[in-house]
């Protein structure tokens, strides 16, 4: 549920935020300011962690790394490969995996543990694409391989 607030914005600041408004036709500035106050609190309490725009909208990622959902994702792999990694040599696993280090692995559970809900919806959202997308693909290549047979 949302509550009224008056908040003061300098001059440039307001500038810039009806600026972005106006370049994202269906914005509001109370919805933009509502989201890069969410964004810039969940960056405070998860350092290492910045908010960028993409095809599927904004999502979480590390700083000059990946979005959290491709690390968790990976993690979920390397523990359906292996059920028996957990803690540590998850965390190893993971790390070795993406090409980046514990600490921003890490980060990126931190991040899960507490937007729990945020980042399955995004896994899961992608592993749907990328299945429908072997699909469409495996279906183009039996149409391919039989192209020839119907002549």
């Amino acid at each position: 549920m949302t509550s009224p607030r008056s908040i003061r914005f300098d001059a440039d600041v307001l500038r810039r935020l009806d600026r972005y408004v106006r370049d994202h036709p269906g914005a509001s500035a109370s919805s933009v300011a509502n989201q890069f106050v969410d964004e810039a609190l969940r960056a405070e309490e998860h350092q290492g962690v910045t908010f960028r725009q993409g095809p599927t909208g904004r999502r979480a990622a590390l700083v000059g790394g990946p979005d959290v959902w491709e690390v968790i994702d990976t993690l979920f792999t390397a523990r359906d490969e292996d059920p028996e990694l957990a803690g540590d040599a998850l965390v190893t696993a993971t790390a070795t995996a993406t090409g980046l280090t514990t600490r921003q692995v890490r980060t990126a559970v931190r991040y899960f543990t507490a937007y729990r809900d945020e980042i399955d919806d995004l896994v899961t959202a992608h592993r749907e694409a990328a299945d429908e997308a072997e699909a469409a693909w495996r279906a183009e290549q039996e149409l391919l391989r039989h192209a020839g047979r119907a002549s």
